[in-house]
């Protein structure tokens, strides 16, 4: 039973961070601007503070589900991280790598997006309602705290298979840190693009 708690929320958040967002696309740009060494700082810190994020809202899933308007607090949300992550990278797209960076900073950076992670919220009220309520996993803080070693294991995995991906397609095509910045700026502000026309549609449609 311990195992398939694991590996359920393994193989559940593995999924969680396949669509491309603001996490995996920061990621790439870390890798093909900083390196493999760079991103796996990155990619441990993210995970482990994945764990307290997952085990957190495991555990408030249901009052979260609750509440009001939350779906629309998080698109906005959405919007404004997706619009200063492509404002960012837009603005030091031209800017040339630099040979070497402090492994602190991506420590930090994957430190501050592991909390700052809002996208996570609803796939985990979904899905650990889900799991929790068909019981898949038992709803007890031993439990939840596997789950979540899981939910961290598979947040790692994911985001090394990308770094991975990343280099490799760099290493492949030869693609400058400018093209690298400029496609993934351009993906961010498509993202914000996309909450802003969700909420618009949803305020017609209920108008």
């Amino acid at each position: 039973m311990i195992f398939l708690t694991f590996f359920i929320g393994l193989i559940a958040n593995f999924i969680g961070y396949i669509p491309p967002g603001n996490i995996n696309l920061t990621l790439v740009k870390i890798t093909m601007n900083r390196g493999l060494k760079q991103a796996m700082m990155f990619i441990i810190s993210f995970s482990s503070v994945e764990f307290f994020f997952t085990y957190f809202i495991m555990h408030a899933a249901k009052w979260l589900s609750a509440q009001v308007r939350l779906d629309t607090i998080i698109d906005w949300v959405m919007v404004v991280l997706f619009s200063v992550l492509g404002a960012i990278t837009w603005i030091h797209r031209k800017k040339p790598p630099e040979a070497n960076y402090s492994e602190h900073e991506s420590i930090r950076y994957g430190i501050l997006l592991g909390f700052l992670n809002p996208v996570q919220i609803p796939f985990w009220m979904i899905t650990g309602t889900y799991l929790i309520t068909h019981e898949w996993i038992v709803d007890g803080k031993i439990a939840l705290v596997i789950f979540s070693v899981g939910a961290a294991a598979g947040a790692f995995l994911a985001l090394f298979l990308y770094a991975k991906f990343a280099k490799y397609v760099q290493d492949k095509f030869a693609l400058s840190s400018k093209a690298v910045n400029t496609g993934i700026a351009v993906l961010f502000f498509a993202f914000a693009a996309y909450h802003v026309v969700k909420q618009v549609y949803l305020l017609t449609v209920h108008r």
